[in-house]
C-alpha cells in the first residue's frame, strides 16, 4: 500500500511539474499560424507540455532515456520550422527512400542511426540536402537530432 501510494504521490508531483513547466515557457507571441511553415503559440504550449511531461517523468524514474545530446522538445520546433518541408512526417519529398525511418536511417546514414551521425549530416548537408551548420547552432543541431533519433524509433507517431 506504502508503494502504491508513493507511486501516486509522484505521478501527482509529475503533473504539477508539468503544469508548472508549461505555464512557464508558454510563448504569448502573436499567432504565425498565417505565416506558411509558421509554428503558432499552441503548438509551441503542446511541445512544452511534452516536454514538461518527459521531464517529469524522467526526475521521478518513471521512464529511463537513451544518451541523448539535446532536447526533443526544442528539436521538434526546429526541425518544423527547418526540415519538415522536405521531411514531413519523417519521409522525404527528394528522394522517398533515404526516410528518417528508422530503417532507412541505419541503412543510409553515414555512421548509422545515431544522434552523432544525424548531427554531422545536419550541420554538413550531404547529395540533396543542405548544410544547415551555418544556419543553425550547435545545440540547435543537437536537439534536433535528438528529435529525429527519437522520433524514428517511436515510429513518427
Amino acid at each position: 500500500m506504502r508503494l502504491m501510494l508513493t507511486k501516486l504521490s509522484n505521478i501527482i508531483i509529475l503533473l504539477c511539474l508539468s503544469l508548472a513547466a508549461t505555464a512557464t515557457s508558454f510563448s504569448f507571441e502573436p499567432s504565425s499560424s498565417n505565416k506558411k511553415g509558421g509554428i503558432t503559440s499552441a503548438e509551441t504550449l503542446a511541445v512544452s507540455a511534452r516536454s514538461a511531461v518527459f521531464s517529469g517523468a524522467l526526475l521521478f524514474g518513471l521512464v529511463v532515456p537513451a544518451a541523448s545530446a539535446g532536447d526533443v522538445g526544442r528539436g521538434e520546433l526546429i526541425f518544423r520550422s527547418n526540415c519538415a518541408v522536405c521531411h514531413p512526417g519523417g519521409q522525404n519529398v527528394i528522394i522517398p527512400d533515404k526516410s528518417l525511418q528508422k530503417e532507412a536511417l541505419e541503412k543510409y546514414l553515414s555512421g548509422g542511426m545515431s544522434e552523432e551521425s544525424v548531427m554531422r549530416q545536419v550541420e554538413n548537408g550531404k547529395n540533396a540536402m543542405p548544410a544547415f551548420g551555418g544556419r543553425l547552432g550547435n545545440d540547435d543541431i543537437g536537439n534536433v537530432a535528438s528529435y529525429v533519433i527519437a522520433s524514428s524509433e517511436a515510429g513518427w507517431e
